[in-house]
């Protein structure tokens, strides 16, 4: 037996951040970022609009991306004297996956963060409040996922946690948005959607359920993300739904150590002055993680349906698996993002010497592959790497060599 769920709604398309207005209850609280929701006037419209259906609003705002420990542990509290029967929280991945965090607190006070990231143990949510997501980057769909990810400053580790209890109620996909995304925040996002896509496809947990939502997102990611980084509004709006379709799919049929591997480097040099961004992370491992996951043949078979759908062409799977992680390179190489860490500037563009040095990397990579290994990401990839081989796989996303192992 398996599981499969969603939002129980998701209002789409141009001018949905009005359904807000159509909410019951006493008090809401909205969870923000930095300056760009303010900036637009889209925090003002979500206070108005929650406003007029006869709340009153608080706002906890400052949450900073990759957001901390700390963070949630304050914005619980300020959510246990306020008392808010809706949260809603608006913005990109980082305030959504911080005000879910906020919620588990929140309802339950002595949970601890060593609690929350139990692989799928919480208890029943919605005892307090319900849960809106409203997305403006186009690509972490944590406004549809069981998914969050939070950060441990101390340890320099971030920790997805997981479990069906923190999928929104309502999920608001408005591409209106979107569109004030800066153009490297389109690239990453971007490609953080098509490897939530592609690690959903060959997962272990796919069924008839995901597989349809992930092949569309790929399609229309294929299609849409290099149109969208360069200007083009439709493809943008476009975008939004796809990776909406991708956090479908993965919520569902969960991942794979590309994301085991972005969580574990992500924050892993910070005291080199900058982190491995998730969505260029990804986009860095995913066609080595390919190339890995290939020697399965169960694996190199989706891949091959994959490249079907996508019309890269090849006269059997292997020719196929190469294709495709030629197609990933070279949107790498059209969205500017490096294709390796040692070339990962701390601007996060690609650089003749990154930021990373080669000899803190290799000192700190036995221990960053023993945690990747652990993430809850790997029980699901097709193939499970031995300590040997994940430290070998991030030798290659280091060095940007081939994988033949």
């Amino acid at each position: 037996m398996a599981r499969f769920t969603l939002p129980r709604d998701i209002y789409h398309g141009k001018g949905a951040l009005e359904n807000l207005k159509n909410f019951t209850g006493e008090r809401a609280i909205i969870c923000v970022g930095g300056g760009s929701m303010k900036k637009y006037g889209f925090l003002d419209r979500a206070i108005s609009y929650l406003q007029q259906a006869g709340m009153e609003v608080k706002v906890f705002d400052g949450i900073e991306p990759d957001p901390s420990v700390d963070t949630v542990m304050r914005g619980a509290e300020v959510m246990q004297q306020y008392q808010p029967d809706w949260i809603v929280a608006i913005g990109g991945g980082s305030p959504i996956d911080a005000a879910k965090a906020m919620w588990i607190k929140y309802e339950y006070p002595e949970t601890t963060f060593e609690d929350m990231c139990k692989v799928f143990g919480l208890p029943k949510l919605r005892t307090k409040a319900h849960f809106c997501a409203v997305s403006s980057t186009s690509g972490t769909a944590t406004e549809v996922t069981a998914f969050s990810v939070i950060t441990d400053y101390q340890k320099g580790v971030k920790y997805p946690l997981a479990d069906f209890e923190i999928t929104p109620d309502v999920a608001i996909v408005d591409p209106e948005l979107a569109m004030t995304m800066p153009k490297k925040l389109v690239a990453h996002t971007g490609m953080d959607a098509l490897t939530h896509a592609v690690e959903a496809y060959v997962s272990t947990a796919n069924c008839s359920y995901t597989d349809p939502l992930a092949i569309g997102a790929i399609e229309m990611i294929q299609h849409d993300l290099v149109a969208s980084y360069n200007g083009d509004e439709n493809a943008r709006a476009r975008m939004h739904d796809a990776q909406c379709l991708a956090g479908m799919a993965f919520s569902n049929a969960l991942l794979g150590i590309v994301h085991s591997m972005a969580h574990k480097t992500g924050a892993a040099f910070a005291d080199y002055g900058a982190h491995i961004i998730h969505g260029a992370a990804n986009a860095m491992y995913l066609p080595k993680v390919v190339a890995f996951n290939a020697k399965d043949e169960t694996a190199k078979k989706r891949y091959g349906v994959i490249v079907d759908y996508m019309g890269l062409g090849g006269k059997d799977d292997d020719e196929k698996v190469a294709n495709l992680i030629k197609f990933l390179r070279g949107m790498n190489d059209q969205l500017n993002i490096p294709q390796g860490i040692k070339f990962y500037g701390a601007d996060s563009y690609p650089t003749e010497n990154g930021f990373v040095p080669e000899d803190v990397f290799l000192e700190r990579l036995p221990e960053i592959a023993r945690l990747a290994i652990s993430d809850a990401c790997t029980g699901s990839n097709p193939r499970i790497p031995t300590q040997k081989e994940m430290e070998d796989l991030l030798k290659c996303c280091y060095y940007d060599t081939e994988v033949d192992f």
